[in-house]
């Protein structure tokens, strides 16, 4: 499900445009030391953004499973797995399928499993939501490896109130709208929605609605 690495020649074009916002040239050899670069600068100011709004809505504006996703935004953002279509559905998936585990297993009001000890009830919820989110997103051909670890957030009870699955999804959703931002003022064409059907899986249609 994970994403293929970027080869040496997507690294120096994704270079080339960042560097082509400061009128600069490029080389090959210095491509992954700018791609490091721009993914860590990127990276930190969009999920500082995040958290700063969870502190001052005092929400779950920020969960682990935003780490991955804003990693794959910025380090490999013409990827299918980055697009904005695989991380809001893979999200909503992961959330659904975390949901009605909880559900199926009867924990939906019980401790989160890591507060009070991981129980037989909680391992079939954890395996039934895991199970669900790669299975849905295969068959829907919209991978996005972060969503397994949003459904195991919901399924091990840790953010299991409703009002908190629908905040987890604004979360997704204001995240790739900074990664959207941040890409395009470097001169990255990330997507507005989804992959190129007619293209190589690698690329990511620019400004697809």
């Amino acid at each position: 499900m994970a994403a293929p690495p970027h080869g040496i020649e997507e690294m120096v074009e994704l270079a080339h445009r960042v560097l082509g916002r400061l009128r600069r040239p490029t080389a090959a050899r210095g491509a992954p030391v700018l791609v490091g670069a721009f993914a860590f600068f990127a990276g930190a100011a969009s999920i500082a953004v995040m958290a700063l709004a969870a502190w001052a809505t005092r929400q779950p504006l920020i969960f682990p499973s935003l780490g991955p996703t804003a990693f794959l935004m910025f380090y490999s953002p013409r990827t299918p797995a980055a697009c904005p279509r695989n991380a809001l559905l893979g999200h909503a998936i992961g959330i659904g399928a975390g949901y009605l585990a909880l559900l199926a297993f009867g924990v939906r009001h019980a401790p989160p499993a890591l507060a009070r000890g991981v129980t037989l009830p909680w391992v079939g919820a954890a395996a039934l939501s895991l199970g669900l989110t790669g299975g849905v997103m295969a068959a829907l051909r919209i991978p996005h490896p972060p969503a397994g670890a949003t459904t195991l957030i919901v399924s091990l009870g840790i953010l299991p109130r409703p009002l908190e699955l629908v905040t987890l999804l604004v979360a997704v959703v204001c995240l790739l709208l900074l990664g959207l931002v941040i890409n395009r003022l470097a001169g990255i064409p990330y997507p507005v929605w989804g992959p190129v059907s007619s293209t190589p899986p690698a690329t990511c249609r620019a400004g697809r609605t």
